[in-house]
């Protein structure tokens, strides 16, 4: 199996030691002390040459787009290029860029034809392939050729439906999952409150709700280390619905850290956690305990903008040509991200 890592890597590597472990794919051979487990060095945010200052942040790495252009958004995405083969290319997507929005936003879909010409593919324009949602940091997979990506949709496609994971996230949990390992199905809804998208889990739905959209989700999970009433957690997908992973971490009474639209799901009443309901809760900034908050070495308002601590790390993808071995795609952590695992003291147990 080819392994193909991101040129910038650290010292965090509690999640190579075990990659290997956890639900292999058959036939796959693991990749001891995989180093693709380390701190991204950052994305440069402010290439050569821009003018514009970004304000001192508490969490260095994040994209701050409103101040970035056309152009400094390309300089960006070209900075954070994983890997180039062929007609595929693998980004280390930063959080906070929105894949696709409305027309005129700054997107990536918006910038793929100047990022085509900028990493020389001519009239080749990429098209997206694979990608993490806005707030997730992590690997994006574009491809300048639509057989392949054609090609690749369906092996993602026919994947889910055999309930072989090819996408791995990682994720810094405010509480502990009660196991140590399983799966967490969920039937959910999306609709629109009060202006906003949000997910809704359903109990017992009825065929009329899957008529009307209610879809079954299905994801994997593994704590990989545990510390400070936090864990890091490996999660593998099985389906495809917006925010997913949090919501399905939300019902496990875990919110992943950062998340300030569904964690308000989660209250706590004598240092016991409950689930209060989707439909009459509004989302609202996470508000960590004083002691995680110690443990972060931040203050209540730096907490407010804590990123959201959901990793796309690794794809699983099949060999380009008949005969070759299947490859897998790294990307670091952010480098707020391995910030947050030294000081709760996530290391492997």
């Amino acid at each position: 199996m080819r392994t193909v890592l991101a040129r910038e890597m650290g010292g965090c590597s509690v999640l190579g030691r075990i990659w290997g472990v956890w639900r292999r794919r058959p036939g796959v051979r693991a990749v001891p002390k995989a180093p693709g487990f380390g701190t991204e060095a950052g994305h440069r945010l402010r290439p050569g040459g821009s003018s514009k200052r970004s304000r001192p942040q508490p969490f260095p790495g994040l994209l701050q787009l409103e101040n970035l252009g056309r152009e400094e958004l390309v300089d960006v995405l070209r900075a954070a290029v994983v890997d180039q083969k062929g007609p595929l290319v693998t980004l280390n997507k930063p959080p906070g860029l929105p894949v696709t929005g409305k027309p005129g936003e700054l997107t990536l879909f918006s910038v793929l034809p100047e990022l085509s010409q900028s990493l020389g593919l001519g009239d080749q324009e990429l098209q997206v392939v694979q990608a993490s949602g806005k707030e997730t940091s992590g690997l994006v997979l574009l491809s300048s050729c639509p057989q392949t990506a054609s090609r690749l949709q369906k092996f993602f496609i026919y994947s889910r439906r055999a309930q072989r994971p090819t996408a791995n996230y990682c994720a810094v949990t405010d509480g502990i999952p009660a196991t140590s390992e399983g799966k967490i199905q969920a039937a959910l809804k999306l609709e629109h409150v009060d202006g906003v998208d949000l997910v809704i889990p359903v109990k017992s739905p009825s065929r009329k709700d899957f008529q009307e959209g209610v879809k079954r989700t299905l994801s994997h999970f593994h704590v990989v280390a545990m510390g400070s009433g936090c864990a890091l957690v490996q999660l593998q997908p099985l389906t495809v619905f917006p925010s997913q992973l949090q919501v399905h971490m939300v019902l496990q009474l875990c919110p992943v850290l950062g998340d300030h639209t569904y964690s308000a799901r989660v209250g706590t009443v004598l240092g016991q956690r409950f689930l209060l309901p989707a439909e009459s809760t509004k989302p609202q900034r996470q508000v960590p305990d004083e002691a995680l908050l110690r443990r972060l070495c931040l203050t209540p308002s730096q907490a407010a903008q804590l990123p959201l601590h959901l990793h796309l790390h690794c794809l699983h993808l099949p060999g380009m040509r008949p005969g070759e071995a299947p490859m897998k795609l790294l990307a670091p952590l952010p480098s707020y991200f391995s910030r947050t695992l030294q000081c709760l003291g996530l290391h492997q147990q």
